[in-house]
């Protein structure tokens, strides 16, 4: 008798062979599609009316919807907190789509498209001919020692999703209990919280990769500051939907196309203490697994993941330096889930033929599916220059696209 996806994904998450293969599109804002690509897609399927929503205004994320999540097989389902209301816009290549009603974007002289904040301060930028938002504001880029970060207490504690994400707790609990009860799909939580990566956005970049190193007192009250706005929040959330949910989410980007993007003994003395606290504070309040969202090579740092209870870990960038899948699945597969690693998204899917994909596709299910461990998501989202054919090439090649 076939599992229901629920079944499938927690059958993968205890390192079981499944019925099939499972399949993430769109569970996650790392394993699902661009705007443009999704519309192609669905032209691609046949799939006629619906809409077209950006969720994630930075990586122009689109939702995915049921028809399509029906159609390829997919076994997830996202729980963010979201809008109350949406809004018409438009995607880079002037198709209709939908965005939060509490976005406020300007046109600025030039051709930059502005998303701004509601003082009216400027936060993110996408420049002329561009599909994605960067940030531009970087509260805490003038501190220059601890004081000057705690001076900055009522910005951490305010710190939430986005402001245009308005749903709130209340709002959250009620979907959650609905996804789960109504639907047999796996429902992965997303807590949204990062710590270096929000101390880099906080600092700047540089200055905080230079923190790390040259000014170490200020990083450590940074991240100290960070754990006390998260812990809270993380109460919250997993008081409201921590019965609904199979999988929480948290992410930090620790790797380069290259390697990690610092030495491993600086992550391990600097942030890994970090991580284990609110990891481990996650675990031990929601008895849930941990997904990792952390793109690049990773591999230096994978010991140091599970150690701090990480479950399993996305996207599996199978291009960069040392993320062999038949080498990783090798040296880790017994304590590590896979979440990703299905498809090349640097060359491969956007560029490669539809008989290089299925190649692709076959190669990767053959490293890491056997004895479970594996859920299949292509390499991050799906891009919008990613011609239809090569995804449907992709779930064909699974064998769950209807």
């Amino acid at each position: 008798m076939p599992m229901t996806p629920r079944e499938r994904i927690r059958c993968a998450l205890d390192h079981r062979e499944p019925d099939r293969v499972p399949v993430d599109l769109g569970g996650t804002e790392s394993s699902g599609i661009t705007g443009i690509a999704y519309k192609r897609l669905k032209q691609k399927l046949g799939i006629e009316g619906g809409r077209i929503r950006i969720f994630d205004l930075m990586q122009q994320i689109a939702e995915v919807e049921k028809p399509v999540v029906e159609m390829v097989g997919a076994d997830t389902l996202p729980l963010l907190i979201g809008p109350k209301s949406w809004k018409t816009w438009a995607l880079p290549d002037g198709s209709e789509c939908e965005i939060p009603q509490e976005v406020h974007i300007e046109e600025r002289d030039g051709g930059d498209t502005v998303i701004v904040a509601d003082d009216g301060t400027p936060v993110l930028k996408r420049p002329e001919g561009g599909y994605y938002f960067d940030s531009i504001f970087h509260p805490l880029e003038e501190a220059r020692d601890e004081n000057d970060i705690d001076k900055g207490m009522p910005f951490f504690r305010s710190m939430d999703l986005p402001w245009y994400n308005d749903e709130g707790f209340d709002g959250l609990k009620t979907k959650a209990r609905r996804l789960y009860q109504e639907t047999s799909l796996a429902v992965i939580g997303n807590l949204w919280v990062h710590l270096l990566a929000a101390g880099q956005d906080l600092r700047g970049y540089e200055n905080f990769m230079v923190d790390l190193v040259i000014n170490k007192p200020l990083a450590h009250r940074l991240f100290e500051r960070q754990l006390e706005a998260y812990l809270p929040r993380i109460d919250r959330y997993i008081d409201a939907v921590g019965g609904y949910v199979d999988i929480i989410e948290v992410n930090d980007d620790l790797g380069s196309q290259n390697g990690p993007i610092m030495r491993p003994e600086l992550y391990r003395e600097m942030i890994k203490p970090y991580h284990k606290r609110l990891w481990e504070y996650i675990k031990k309040k929601s008895k849930k697994p941990l997904l990792l969202h952390s793109c690049g090579s990773v591999y230096k740092l994978i010991p140091d993941l599970i150690e701090c209870g990480i479950d399993a870990l996305n996207p599996v960038q199978i291009t960069a330096a040392d993320m062999d899948t038949a080498r990783l699945k090798r040296e880790f597969g017994s304590e590590l889930v896979f979440w990703g690693g299905g498809c090349d998204t640097q060359k491969v899917l956007p560029h490669g033929t539809v008989q290089e994909v299925r190649e692709e596709v076959r190669r990767r299910i053959d490293d890491l599916a056997f004895g479970g461990g594996f859920v299949f998501c292509q390499v991050h989202n799906i891009q919008p220059d990613v011609p239809p054919e090569n995804i449907v090439a992709m779930y064909e090649e699974i064998g769950t696209l209807l």
